[in-house]
């Protein structure tokens, strides 16, 4: 196994973690028993005894191990918490989430899990648990869709495969919840086996990108090719104070999805003081409403503001962009009213509306 832990409590988790893995498939042998792990934008070159950029997958005598057969989290979720909008609104979906990411975020609101083996505070022990159990969890709490989240999917993709396909086979809807630092090797071996595809834009600046450990064209060009894989696809810009929440940074974002798709989704959500980002603001209510104005003069035909629940009700709602008409009347993760049409459609002027409705 990999001789890179540095104290007792991580080795301990470490060990836990690295029993609890398979051969890798997103892989590229290469000499001297190094492996290229294709998981990621981060493409590591791996040499037998180390990890990747993530922690948790790693070369084992050449062979590249990924993370399998555990959870940390698993737990039924309103849909619209993940967050998706225009996916089974008002339904059920089952999360679940393992450990490690490709980025270290000193914002991020899941970094028990993401940063584990990298930050001596993090990590949570794992629960083992087989595909069929999850499914089983999944019809036991009426959930109609399963989702990879709370770390990030990429780098746990093989399990998440594994997952989405029995859960397929009974009727139910997959998606990730991602970080969007993806490949296109990636991208294309989930596919087939997931619909939804909800990517965190996290700035426009690449020296931004950069500090907390990706690149921006990485993320631009997997939400391009997400969209282009006819994954439905929603983006979440988390708008924190004095990083990414000038009127040209958001702009810039607005006008890149759009560029993608009018019909994309995109999420401006109010940041709160979390991990190691706890001093200066959180988001205000008029920061909000500003980056949702930018977004509808950027051409956006769904723009949504998130975790300021019932105080800005007017960006919660779903609108047609036909006749203006509220569809979806939303109070934070909760539904209050659905008008769209079983075929996904306006009732008042009939334009179809994007998403996965049925």
């Amino acid at each position: 196994m990999p001789a890179t832990h540095t104290s007792a409590p991580s080795a301990t988790l470490a060990d836990t973690i690295d029993r609890l893995t398979r051969s890798a498939e997103l892989v590229e042998q290469l000499d001297d028993g190094r492996v290229r792990c294709l998981a990621c934008g981060h493409r590591c070159r791996i040499p037998d005894g180390r990890r990747g950029i993530c922690k948790v997958r790693f070369n084992d005598g050449g062979t590249l191990q990924a993370p399998h057969g555990y959870v940390v989290g698993l737990h039924k979720d309103p849909i619209e918490k993940k967050p998706f909008y225009h996916l089974l609104p008002g339904t059920n979906a089952l999360t679940f989430g393992m450990l490690g990411c490709c980025l270290h975020c000193p914002f991020c609101q899941n970094w028990l899990t993401s940063q584990a083996l990298r930050d001596d505070r993090a990590g949570l022990p794992p629960d083992e648990i087989s595909p069929k159990q999850v499914l089983q969890t999944a019809q036991s709490t009426n959930s109609r869709a399963v989702v990879s989240s709370y770390n990030e999917p990429l780098i746990t993709i093989e399990w998440a495969v594994d997952i989405f396909k029995p859960a397929r086979k009974a009727g139910l809807k997959t998606a990730c919840v991602s970080n969007g630092n993806a490949t296109p090797e990636a991208l294309e071996y989930l596919r087939p086996h997931c619909e939804g595809f909800k990517v965190d834009l996290k700035s426009m600046n690449d020296r931004t990108y950069r500090r907390l450990g990706g690149v921006l064209q990485n993320v631009l060009d997997s939400i391009q090719r997400a969209w282009d894989l006819d994954f439905w696809v929603e983006v979440v810009t988390l708008v924190v104070p004095g990083l990414n929440d000038s009127d040209e940074e958001l702009s810039a974002a607005a006008n890149f999805i759009a560029s993608v798709s009018p019909d994309i989704p995109w999420h401006v959500s109010a940041f709160h003081r979390d991990y190691k980002l706890i001093d200066g603001d959180d988001t205000s209510i008029r920061k909000l409403l500003r980056a949702w104005d930018l977004g509808r003069q950027a051409g956006l035909n769904y723009v949504y503001g998130g975790n300021l629940p019932g105080m800005v009700p007017e960006l919660e709602n779903t609108c047609c962009p036909g006749c203006d008409a509220a569809l979806i009347r939303r109070v934070g993760y909760y539904i209050l009213d659905n008008q769209i049409t079983a075929k996904g459609a306006c009732p008042n002027c009939s334009r179809a509306i994007p998403g996965v409705w049925a």
